[in-house]
């Protein structure tokens, strides 16, 4: 059994959509115009499955497009990435793990979030073998693999209190290795977001692209808070090896501008965005604007070196960083046995 890579074949992306009684309820027409854009995009390349709290309201918003096909689960919120299965393949068939989600740390509601995955494979739409590890709180945003044994992960996140507390770094990487068959851990220790929830998952701060390549958030600003960390995340990039002991090629992403939110009688605070968090699906990446057309661009241009052979397509995701996550944290893909 192993981990795939984002960019092994895929079956499906499953999404789960935005609703009334979640935190998007006062710009909630603004998330559902950026969700239905996202499953538009993915609908060119490959199916999606999306998972609604209510059907008929997720039906009406999708009109039109096709490729979709929607069950209706209770749900907190729309961060497929977190709480959806993380998928294995053996030489036979699809393994479905089901790990806990817990709110990131129990900072937010999850306890629909939570059984999303056993009502999911109750109703019949996923092929695989269910593994319950209920007993470990794990995200897929805080993990990255290439397919071949090698994973990529942050201290920050997973060593967070009110996750997986009695255990340190050697028994996690030791219960990592066992549950996805893995050579080796790449740990960052550096590296972060103003305005993240997550305790600083690793698919807002680097990515792997392919077995030898990395695109990750670079800051150039001394001035920005981020230089430090992210400048330290960096060399400790430079430092990793490949299997082959090779340094990996490198591809910087720029930190787009500063987006703040003004709450009323708040001060304004800096939100999470991101061009990490793209979307790997057949053919394709689909990468998260900002309405900053400089830089919109540089990302967009960076990931062609990085996916040479893909499309790549910009989603603007600006109302996203306001719920404090963006495009890769929305959605999950399954791959194809």
């Amino acid at each position: 059994m192993f981990l795939t890579a984002e960019w092994h074949k895929q079956e499906f992306v499953q999404l789960t959509w935005p609703h009334e009684e979640t935190d998007w309820a006062p710009i909630l027409s603004e998330a559902i115009d950026c969700l239905r854009n996202i499953a538009c995009a993915i609908s060119k390349y490959e199916p999606v499955l999306v998972v609604a709290h209510n059907k008929e309201a997720a039906c009406e918003a999708l009109r039109g497009i096709e490729n979709v096909t929607i069950v209706e689960i209770p749900t907190n919120d729309t961060w497929a990435r977190d709480h959806a299965f993380i998928s294995c393949l053996d030489d036979k068939q699809r393994i479905l793990l089901d790990f806990q989600f817990n709110g990131w740390g129990l900072k937010f509601a999850s306890n629909f979030d939570n059984q999303i995955n056993s009502n999911l494979f109750r109703s019949g739409l996923l092929k695989g073998v269910y593994e319950n590890h209920l007993d470990f709180v794990l995200e897929g945003g805080s993990i990255e693999s290439d397919g071949l044994g090698t994973l990529l992960t942050t201290s920050s996140c997973l060593l967070a209190p009110n996750r997986n507390s009695t255990m340190n770094e050697a028994q996690i990487e030791s219960k990592l290795k066992e549950l996805f068959n893995l050579d080796r851990v790449l740990w960052l220790h550096h590296g972060y977001l103003a305005g993240d929830d997550t305790d600083g998952h690793v698919d807002t701060l680097a990515r792997l692209c392919s077995p030898d390549t990395i695109a990750y958030v670079s800051c150039t600003d001394t001035e920005d808070e981020h230089y430090a960390e992210l400048t330290a995340m960096e060399k400790e990039l430079q430092a990793f090896r490949t299997k082959d002991n090779e340094p990996y090629r490198l591809i910087p992403l720029p930190l787009p501008h500063p987006v703040f939110e003004i709450e009323e009688g708040e001060e304004p605070f800096r939100l999470p965005a991101t061009y990490a968090n793209f979307l790997i699906i057949n053919g394709a990446v689909l990468y998260p604007t900002y309405n900053q057309p400089d830089l919109d661009e540089v990302a967009r241009l960076q990931l062609q070196k990085a996916f040479p052979d893909r499309d790549i397509v910009g989603i603007d995701c600006s109302v996203l960083i306001r719920q404090h996550g963006s495009l890769h944290c929305s959605a999950m893909q399954y791959p194809l046995k």
